[in-house]
């Protein structure tokens, strides 16, 4: 058993060492060389693909990185699964399009939409995941 001035002594220390290690993981992941951003690669048109993205609530269906609904399949790798021209046919369709039973809404977005969501997803693509960059929700995942 501790006494009262060991105990204070290995509480102290013990959040010293913690606050420390905290402060060093803090500084290392804000180092240049460990950005994962790509902010670098942010066009224009990626700007436009992410405000028709939020102004037609696509997040309330479809997830990117594991952020949002899941009624619709994951986008995050979106264009390494379909390409871009089925992402563009499908945003451009004035049709529903409705796979496994779930309807998409007709967007019947005109050709500089569509190139800016695809420009969009492929931004979004080229993020580095840690690894992570094969999990998708079982709707996206191709039947076997």
């Amino acid at each position: 058993m501790l006494s009262k001035s060991q105990a204070r002594a290995f509480f102290l220390g013990g959040t010293l060492v913690t606050f420390l290690i905290f402060i060093g993981l803090t500084i290392y992941s804000f180092m240049p060389r460990n950005d994962q951003t790509n902010y670098k690669e942010i066009t224009k048109e990626v700007v436009r693909g992410k405000e028709i993205w939020e102004s037609n609530n696509c997040m309330g269906c479809h997830s990117i990185m594991g952020e949002g609904g899941y009624y619709a399949p994951e986008l995050t790798k979106v264009l390494e699964r379909r390409g871009e021209g089925y992402v563009k046919a499908v945003l451009m369709s004035p049709v529903p399009w409705a796979p496994k039973g779930r309807k998409m809404v007709a967007y019947k977005m005109n050709e500089a939409d569509a190139n800016a969501m695809v420009a969009y997803f492929k931004w979004i693509g080229k993020l580095d995941l840690n690894g992570f960059d094969r999990v998708v929700s079982p709707l996206a995942q191709e039947n076997n």
